[in-house]
């Protein structure tokens, strides 16, 4: 059924890689090094993922040029690092913390996984990340990409129909020679609709112990569910 799929591009936040923990750890480690106290991290990483989806809106709707995930990011943390009340910070200081989305875990199957894959198809982000955070997160957790795709590539974030076509015509394939890989539903159905196929595997923990969103696969959006990146490896017979 999926003998025609040439590439499997993939969401990396909370698909690939455990974003939450990750971003919380980071930064209670940092904050250890320089004695900043009273600072709940997870609570802040948690809030620095909320204004996420605002910023990137704030590009996709046309009301500001186009500007990386780096620089969104920055700007939601100087606003959290004021809410939070955390004062005498360097600009190197600041630029560590933005960098912790550079410095992110692979999820535990993540790495076996794609190297799976990689042995019967091109496999690369499609992510709302940037190229050089792309790149860092794959050097420092091994993730053995054969190129980086996505939002800074095509100039556009997902959900916009050009991130998910920019993948495909970069890789040189038609869109339904291309799956699309996520743990959110939502992100599938969209590339759905441009025609690529579509495979979900749940991060029940994504959002911590009391998520109810993206347990399982939303048959509408999904082709192929699996269980994590390893089952979905093997269902296409690598």
């Amino acid at each position: 059924m999926f003998s025609d799929v040439k590439a499997c591009i993939f969401d990396v936040f909370g698909s690939v890689a455990d974003w939450r923990g990750s971003v919380s750890r980071d930064l209670a480690g940092f904050a250890k090094e320089k004695g900043i106290e009273g600072v709940d991290w997870l609570v802040f990483a948690v809030e620095w993922r909320k204004l996420y989806q605002p910023a990137m809106e704030e590009v996709r709707s046309g009301r500001r040029s186009w500007e990386i995930l780096d620089t969104l990011h920055r700007e939601s943390l100087y606003k959290l690092l004021d809410r939070f009340g955390v004062r005498g910070l360097s600009g190197a200081d600041i630029e560590h913390m933005n960098k912790a989305w550079h410095r992110l875990d692979p999820w535990p199957d993540a790495v076996q996984g794609l190297t799976m894959l990689k042995r019967r198809v091109a496999i690369a982000p499609c992510s709302n990340g940037n190229v050089a955070l792309m790149v860092n997160m794959a050097k420092r957790a091994g993730l053995p990409w054969d190129c980086i795709l996505g939002a800074e590539t095509a100039r556009a974030y997902k959900p916009m129909p050009r991130c998910y076509l920019s993948a495909c015509e970069m890789l040189g394939l038609q869109p339904h020679e291309v799956m699309m890989c996520a743990a959110h539903n939502n992100d599938l159905a969209h590339a759905k609709k441009q025609g690529l196929r579509t495979a979900f595997f749940p991060r029940p923990t994504e959002h911590g112990p009391g998520q109810t969103t993206d347990l399982a696969a939303d048959p509408a959006a999904v082709d192929l569910p699996a269980a994590d990146i390893i089952d979905l490896a093997r269902e296409l017979g690598c």
